[in-house]
């Protein structure tokens, strides 16, 4: 692999990295702070404006990791240049990150190791666009951008459809689009937190990115003007569409004080993805991965460069010590907010993320070396 592949691989697990800490951000409110959950969309009159642009911040996480995860593809394609090789490696960790998601990571949310309810959240979503992306990757490449601008261009059109008086369509629906419920007996039933058709199209936008502009045969520069360019276009068109205020998103309103109009405009769907809420968070990701390449050989960014070399071993790590953490939090300190123990401010959610982000650190660097020098132990690459 050429040096410039590289260093551009570098900006990609600091940005992968970066992302993941603002998730662990999230998680932390989802355990400590789930006495004032939140809704999606937010309802505006009822969430504070610290706990609102702390989730407004994660809202980042989702779509740039499956982003990267397309382009990922394309790089471990280019690596190994074996259209074959890249489909395999797409489908079996494809598989691998669906059971890893009805199995661990529902065991580190609810505790539960046989739950009456299972979520199928990012991971599963992430999962599935990669056994889709497995087969679009055969597909001409002008077919490819097309179906990803159609997909998450379009989707929202999809909004109104419903199967609920159709049964046997249901599932896929919710599967698909529509958030719900897919009750398989009395004692079993799941809940579809992300349905994947737009994650699709996210994934496959970040393959077609790659394939375009990732390529040995583009100088640093000009792929940064363009990634520059098509960030700034992503947002604008995110503002244009959201100032029509018809299409995109549900419409934002006037609200009492220019803050909480602000905090309307701003308040995007996340479950599904809207077509508004991708453009702004890709775009801003593109911002961002621009930003890390130009500083990449900065010694600050090391350390998001190891945290994102190794997201998955973060990920199942931050869930098992967060579940530990608040179990004895509960133990020591009783239910202090109903039937949840609860942190009393935003703030103290940011301070107990970036503790934790300080003390998993040397545990996380300790696997990614373990994981680079035994590169030939195959399991590893999926974490």
């Amino acid at each position: 692999m050429s040096a410039q592949l590289s260093q551009r691989l570098l900006a990609i697990d600091a940005l992968r990295g970066l992302i993941i800490l603002i998730m662990m951000l999230d998680h932390v409110r989802d355990t400590f702070y789930v006495h004032h959950q939140v809704a999606d969309p937010m309802v505006i009159s009822q969430t504070e404006p610290t706990l609102y642009f702390g989730r407004v911040l994660a809202h980042l996480c989702a779509p740039m990791f499956v982003f990267l995860t397309g382009l990922s593809a394309y790089l471990y394609q280019a690596k190994n240049n074996n259209l074959s090789m890249t489909r395999a490696f797409l489908f079996k960790r494809g598989l691998f990150l669906i059971l890893l998601e009805i199995t661990v990571i529902n065991f580190a949310w609810t505790g539960q190791l046989i739950p009456q309810v299972m979520y199928l959240q990012v991971i599963w979503a992430i999962g599935i666009s990669m056994l889709a992306l497995a087969g679009l990757i055969a597909l001409p490449q002008k077919i490819r951008w097309v179906l990803a601008l159609l997909i998450i261009f379009g989707h929202n059109l999809l909004d109104p459809i419903s199967f609920k008086d159709v049964p046997s369509i249901q599932p896929l629906w919710n599967i698909l689009h529509e958030r719900g419920w897919i009750v398989l007996n009395d004692q079993f039933k799941l809940r579809t937190s992300y349905p994947v058709l737009p994650w699709i199209g996210v994934i496959l936008l970040g393959y077609c990115f790659g394939e375009a502009w990732f390529g040995r045969h583009v100088l640093a520069k000009q792929r940064q003007n363009t990634l520059m360019k098509a960030g700034i276009l992503f947002i604008a068109i995110f503002f244009v569409l959201r100032c029509i205020n018809i299409y995109g998103d549900h419409p934002w309103v006037s609200m009492p004080t220019t803050l909480e109009t602000m905090m309307s405009f701003f308040n995007l769907t996340k479950y599904p993805p809207s077509l508004l809420f991708i453009l702004f968070n890709v775009g801003v990701g593109l911002l961002l991965l621009v930003f890390l390449e130009k500083k990449q050989m900065h010694s600050w960014i090391k350390p998001l460069v190891v945290y994102g070399s190794v997201p998955m071993f973060f990920y199942i790590l931050h869930l098992f010590v967060l579940k530990l953490l608040y179990s004895i939090a509960v133990m020591q300190y009783g239910l202090n907010h109903g039937q949840y123990f609860g942190l009393d401010s935003v703030l103290s959610l940011w301070i107990t993320a970036i503790i934790l982000s300080i003390v998993l650190y040397p545990l996380v660097a300790l696997f990614a070396r373990f994981k680079h020098n035994n590169k030939q132990i195959r399991i590893l690459k999926y974490f």
